[in-house]
């Protein structure tokens, strides 16, 4: 799922100024803060996202959150969750038609290191 996620005190600091939020999903995060009505200055980071708000360019982020670790080894926490996400595999009539093994192949090989799910 996509989260904002900040220092735990992010949740009671009170801010002079607008919030700096660095994230890799720009979009993500221009709409979900203009959904909340939060005038937020949005900064595109590429790479470990966790590094702004460690190195003080940001006072928290947005990205992909799955097991939280990561945000654990920095420190960051769980602020807010955006939304759920999924993943799709897309793939053209034509390329199936005449690569239908290959794909396959690639499903089933995705399929085992996913679970299944």
């Amino acid at each position: 799922y996509f989260a904002v996620a900040a220092y735990p005190e992010y949740r009671h600091k009170v801010f002079n100024r607008r919030k700096k939020i660095a994230s890799k999903y720009t979009n993500v995060a221009k709409k979900y803060f203009a959904s909340k009505q939060e005038d937020v200055e949005i900064i595109k980071l590429e790479g470990s996202v966790e590094l702004g708000p460690v190195t003080g360019i940001s006072d928290a982020i947005v990205d992909i959150v799955e097991t939280g670790s990561t945000l654990k080894a920095n420190g960051l926490e769980v602020i807010e969750k955006v939304s759920d996400i999924s993943t799709r595999l897309i793939v053209n009539k034509v390329a199936f038609k005449f690569k239908k093994d290959e794909i396959m192949h690639i499903v089933n090989q995705l399929e085992k290191v996913i679970g299944g799910k």
